[in-house]
C-alpha cells in the first residue's frame, strides 16, 4: 500500500499544524520544503492564528497591522533589553563610566527622605554621590535576537524609559543619554535632553523620562544607555539622584511603512558575532 503524502491533507489542516510549529523553524526549515508549504507559511491567516495562540492579540483585536509575520516576531522578542534595571543584583550588568564621590550605591525604597515608587514591585534603586556618577549598558541587538533585515527594513519603534528622584533634603542634577549605534560603533541617532536640576527641599517624587526612536536610519546594531548625576550640595555620602526601573523595549509598532523585501524568511534567526566595542567611547 502506497504511503500518503502529508501534502494530501486539506490546507486547513496543514495551516493548523503550522500554527503549532515554532516560528523560526517554520521559516528556516519548513518554508523551503515546497511551494505549497511556502505559500501556506506566507499566508496572513497563519500569522494571525499564531499571534492569537500566543496571546499577542485577542479575538476582538481591531488595530491595523501592516505585516502580521513581522508583528508576530516583534511581539515574541518584546522585553526589557537592559539587565538588572532595578538594582536587584547590585551593580551587575552595568559599566561604571564615572564613579566619583563616595561612588554608586544600591539602597532599598523608599530610602531616607524619599518616597515609594509608583510600582510596588520595584524594591530598590541606584543612588549617586557628591561627584559625577554615570553608568551604562551597551545592548547588542543581534545577540538579543533581532536580525539585520528586521532592523534595517522594518525599523520598529524603540522605546526608552527611565525613572529618577531626589532626596527631600538635598538638591541634585540628573542626566541621561541614549544612542542608536551601528555595527562599527558610529552613533546614528541619539536622545540627550538637558540635565534636570532638583532643588533642596523638593517633594522627592519619582519622575519618568520617556523617548521613542522612530524612523531612524538603517544600520542600527547596538543601543548605548547611560544615566546618572550628582548632588548639588557636595555632601559626603549618597545625596545625588536616585534611578531605577530603566528600560529599552523594541516595540511591535512600526511608525514607518516597511519597504518590500524577500529576505525576512531567510534571515529570521540568523546571527553574527559583533566586533569589539573598542571604537565606542562612552559619552560623558
Amino acid at each position: 500500500m502506497a504511503l500518503a503524502s502529508i501534502n494530501e491533507l486539506p490546507e486547513s489542516i496543514l495551516l493548523e499544524l503550522f500554527t503549532h510549529v515554532p516560528a523560526r523553524h517554520l521559516l528556516l526549515h519548513c518554508r523551503p520544503v515546497c511551494s505549497l508549504w511556502r505559500d501556506l507559511i506566507d499566508l496572513v491567516t497563519l500569522w494571525k492564528r499564531k499571534c492569537l495562540r500566543e496571546g499577542f492579540v485577542t479575538r476582538d483585536w481591531d488595530q491595523p497591522v501592516a505585516d502580521w509575520k513581522v508583528f508576530y516576531f516583534l511581539c515574541s522578542l518584546r522585553r526589557n533589553l537592559l539587565h538588572n534595571p532595578c538594582a536587584e543584583e547590585d551593580m551587575t550588568g552595568w559599566k561604571l563610566d564615572a564613579n566619583g564621590g563616595d561612588r554608586w550605591k544600591v539602597e532599598s525604597l523608599p530610602g531616607e527622605h524619599g518616597t515609594n515608587f509608583p510600582d510596588p514591585e520595584v524594591k530598590k534603586y541606584f543612588v549617586t554621590s557628591y561627584d559625577l556618577c554615570l553608568k551604562s549598558q551597551l545592548v547588542d541587538l543581534k545577540a538579543k535576537g533581532y536580525w539585520e533585515d528586521l532592523l534595517d527594513r522594518i525599523r520598529p519603534d524603540i522605546v526608552v524609559k527611565d525613572w529618577f528622584a531626589a532626596r527631600r533634603d538635598c538638591g541634585c542634577t540628573y542626566q541621561i543619554q541614549v544612542q542608536l549605534v551601528s555595527a562599527d560603533y558610529i552613533c546614528l541617532a541619539s536622545f540627550r535632553p538637558p540635565p534636570v536640576t532638583m532643588h533642596q527641599w523638593n517633594d522627592a517624587s519619582w519622575t519618568e523620562v520617556s523617548h521613542t526612536f522612530s524612523d531612524y536610519p538603517p544600520g542600527v546594531r547596538h543601543i548605548l544607555f547611560q544615566h546618572g548625576g550628582q548632588d548639588t550640595q557636595y555632601w559626603a555620602g549618597w545625596y545625588g539622584p536616585r534611578v531605577t526601573n530603566s528600560s529599552i523595549i523594541v516595540s511591535n509598532k512600526m511608525t514607518r511603512k516597511p519597504a518590500p523585501s524577500t529576505t525576512l524568511s531567510d534571515k529570521a534567526g540568523a546571527e553574527e558575532a559583533a566586533p569589539s566595542p573598542s571604537r565606542l567611547s562612552s559619552p560623558t
